[in-house]
């Protein structure tokens, strides 16, 4: 489960912008943030969320509006919040906790150049720049739950974001949090993963796990290789696509490495 709860500044890394420009993402935040509140209020608070399991409806709609919550705080007091609403106040509907949260977050991302310095989680990214790619994959992840979750037919991700989603959770995720976890492979190799024109490497081992963005020849020369359309692969790595959405060559126990390791990083 997505969840930046728990995250804590790390290794410092270079900076470079994503895939996907600021503008676009937060765009995207904005619609993705609505389909996920017009799809969990017209489904049963109580259905299951089959990608998320052990979470209802309504219980995700909670965990993303306290997230926003959680972000708000970062922007506001300059550090991570000691405090914030984590769910609804007594007699307050989930729905109205998830969309004045939603409401809150577009408006203060929204009033600043997000390449304004905030405090963040990620040393290489000091902006609001950072708020709006996470928020929006936080938001895209979970909207893709509540459809599933409401059983509505041809869940998607625009391939675009898809990428640059991909492009996250290998730099921020398998390469940052996971070392301020302390967790580290078994085994030692690299993973080459292309798709909607770019590629990365992932290389894990008993003393490391680092990602970036590499040619798509250093991929190629992988251990490994992970290829698929950039959607594919942005939910496999998430955790919410079948090892067979993605074509795996040159071997699978180095992919299954990064995916259970990312498991562990992104729940």
């Amino acid at each position: 489960m997505s969840c930046t709860e728990s995250l804590s500044p790390a290794k410092p890394m270079s900076r470079e912008l994503g895939p996907v420009d600021h503008g676009r993402l937060l765009e995207a935040l904005g619609i993705e943030a609505r389909v996920l509140g017009e799809v969990a209020h017209a489904a049963s608070p109580d259905s299951p969320v089959p990608t998320a399991p052990g979470w209802t409806l309504s219980e995700l709609l909670r965990h993303v509006g306290s997230i926003y919550r959680l972000a708000l705080g970062w922007m506001e007091e300059g550090r991570r919040p000691t405090h914030w609403q984590r769910g609804p106040l007594p007699g307050e509907p989930v729905a109205g906790y998830f969309d004045a949260g939603r409401e809150a977050l577009l408006a203060e991302l929204a009033a600043h150049d997000p390449a304004a310095r905030a405090s963040t989680w990620w040393p290489a990214d000091p902006t609001y720049g950072f708020w709006i790619r996470r928020m929006l994959h936080e938001t895209l992840i979970h909207r893709f739950d509540a459809e599933r979750a409401a059983d509505v037919e041809h869940a998607t991700v625009p391939e675009d974001l898809a990428a640059d989603g991909v492009d996250e959770v290998l730099t921020l995720y398998f390469d940052q949090k996971l070392a301020t976890m302390g967790l580290a492979g078994t085994r030692h190799g690299t993973v080459g993963i292309r798709t909607g024109g770019h590629s990365w490497i992932a290389r894990a081992g008993p003393d490391e796990t680092t990602a970036w963005r590499c040619s798509v020849e250093e991929a190629a020369a992988a251990d490994e290789l992970v290829e698929a359309e950039a959607s594919r692969v942005y939910l496999w790595l998430w955790g919410r696509a079948a090892p067979t959405a993605v074509t795996v060559t040159g071997g699978h126990d180095l992919a299954a490495q990064v995916w259970a390791l990312l498991r562990l990083a992104t729940r």
